[in-house]
């Protein structure tokens, strides 16, 4: 994450939250893309700040954009060019999110954990600031939680799926299933991670969850068992999806195509699996754990 600046709604940053002013580029591949994009969703900044989806299969180049839906910001092919306006001698890897600022022409933030703080409180003079998925009651709880399901979970699994020896793999496997089986035993009782209502960290860990069935189970060998198969966080998955415009944001035929086609030295013939079958609407059944 190269890029730090902050937008904040009194402009003190430098970067003043004004509608029509910014721009996310994002993958519905990428769970840390996923992660801003329901942000933006959520608190109704469809119109304030833009979006373009990068094509899910990336190449040694990076991130490209789609040739019948180009950028519509500098005509960029490659969001590379985007980095390296910003910062000429960028050599490192090209991620998504990225906040970018149309009035000054640069990138401002990359970092998906601070895109979605900025989203969710910095332009509520024009979304709605009646949510907030980081209340200051919860902070502590939800930076504890955040901190643990990143290291075991979100970024678990990535440490399984590109370990190159056994030693390492089981090693990763076991510490996602191990944080799994700790999830499945907290939300037994509890409707989401902190209680009743939704917050940043349920979103956080659904990027990775809604993803698990469809490309982890198969192409990163985490295989012990399905989230289906767990009985309470299957549900609590389902009752995340079935939130307002979740599904939405939600494609997973961009993330089997990004997954399978973009890492040749785990699928070096780039073959997309036709399965498997997912059920995200069935009910979840827990209602019960209170509203």
């Amino acid at each position: 994450s190269c890029f730090r600046e902050f937008v904040t709604a009194d402009g003190s940053s430098g970067f003043k939250a004004e509608p029509g002013r910014y721009h996310l580029y994002v993958s519905y591949a990428c769970p840390w893309a996923s992660r801003s994009i329901i942000f933006r969703k959520l608190k109704g900044l469809e119109d304030v700040i833009s979006m373009t989806v990068v094509d899910p299969v990336r190449d040694d180049r990076g991130w490209r954009f789609f040739p019948d839906e180009p950028d519509p910001v500098n005509g960029f092919e490659f969001l590379l060019e985007a980095y390296k306006l910003t910062k000429p001698d960028f050599s490192a890897r090209v991620t998504v999110p990225l906040l970018w600022d149309k009035q000054q022409n640069r990138a401002v933030n990359n970092e998906s954990s601070e895109v979605i703080r900025m989203l969710n409180s910095e332009w509520d003079e024009w979304g709605n600031a009646d949510i907030d998925l980081y209340p200051e009651d919860r902070r502590k709880e939800i930076d504890e939680l955040n901190e643990r399901i990143y290291n075991e979970i979100n970024n678990g699994v990535y440490r399984a799926g590109f370990a190159t020896s056994q030693n390492v793999y089981e090693k990763a496997f076991q510490r996602v299933f191990f944080a799994l089986d700790w999830l499945e035993g907290k939300l037994a009782d509890s409707r989401f991670l902190t209680g009743p209502t939704i917050t940043e960290a349920d979103w956080r860990l659904f990027v990775t969850l809604v993803r698990f069935d469809a490309a982890y189970v198969g192409h990163f060998k985490l295989n012990r068992q399905r989230i289906a198969d767990f009985p309470n966080l299957s549900g609590y998955l389902r009752d995340l999806y079935q939130q307002p415009a979740i599904a939405d944001t939600v494609k997973i035929d961009h993330i089997k195509r990004h997954y399978y086609m973009t890492h040749p030295q785990i699928n070096p013939n780039q073959i997309v699996p036709m399965g498997p079958e997912l059920d995200f609407t069935s009910p979840p059944g827990r209602e019960h754990l209170g509203t």
